[in-house]
């Protein structure tokens, strides 16, 4: 069996421009998914899928692969993750090697531990699953959660909750840190979730998604936090 980690850092964020390689408490936003991965000692392969030569020769300083840029397909706004997967894995071919196994690292979820990656290949192994996905629970129960006219009336607004907030059901969310994912599922046009997936639990505090400065600076206080308890 050979692994592959692959890390999509396409450039041209709009939102939080340049944020996959943003300097993170020393070192690119990036570089924290490639350590992860190189430590966990996973994978036979850890690649960074980039449209940016910048980027590629900073993934290539904190010891990923970068042998191929995207394509022009893969890197415009609207090129899906799965589409880059599938792109990786055919030039790779073209090179000569080929993988069974692939997990989508997002660089946007710095916090995700070689642990964790550990551990979603154990869970894998033990489920004999196809698809692993990292989920964590959701910040509030979406039975408080509803749509809103252009009126704004809450008529409706709640649903009819007749128990303590304690005793509600535990809802989950996917946190997009981990895909662990049999290469053979990418090829097959069926739905990953409902193909013998299971859900690999992150907890809350490790499963922000860094999508704007705000998100970013909540990251940066608690990677300081956790230096100054080190």
């Amino acid at each position: 069996m050979k692994f592959i980690a692959i890390i999509p850092a396409r450039s041209g964020s709009k939102g939080l421009p340049d944020k996959n390689i943003k300097n993170l408490c020393g070192k690119p936003l990036i570089a924290y998914s490639i350590d992860a991965a190189l430590e966990s000692k996973m994978f036979d392969t850890v690649m960074v899928s980039t449209d940016s030569e910048k980027y590629a020769d900073i993934a290539r300083q904190y010891g990923a692969e970068v042998p191929f840029l995207r394509s022009s397909a893969t890197s415009g706004d609207n090129a899906g993750s799965w589409d880059v997967v599938r792109e990786v894995l055919e030039e790779y071919q073209k090179l000569g090697k080929d993988f069974d196994t692939v997990m989508l690292l997002q660089p946007t979820s710095p916090l995700r531990t070689a642990q964790d990656i550990v551990r979603a290949f154990e869970l894998r192994d033990e489920k004999k699953a196809n698809s692993v996905i990292s989920v964590c629970e959701t910040d509030h129960s979406p039975l408080w959660s509803n749509t809103l006219p252009d009126s704004l009336s809450m008529k409706g607004f709640v649903k009819q909750v007749d128990v303590p907030r304690q005793q509600l059901p535990t809802y989950y969310r996917i946190n997009g840190a981990i895909y662990l994912v049999n290469k053979e599922m990418l090829y097959q046009g069926v739905n990953i979730y409902d193909n013998n997936c299971f859900a690999y639990i992150m907890p809350r505090e490790r499963s922000v998604d860094i999508d704007t400065e705000l998100d970013f600076r909540l990251v940066e206080l608690y990677l300081s936090g956790s230096s100054k308890e080190d």
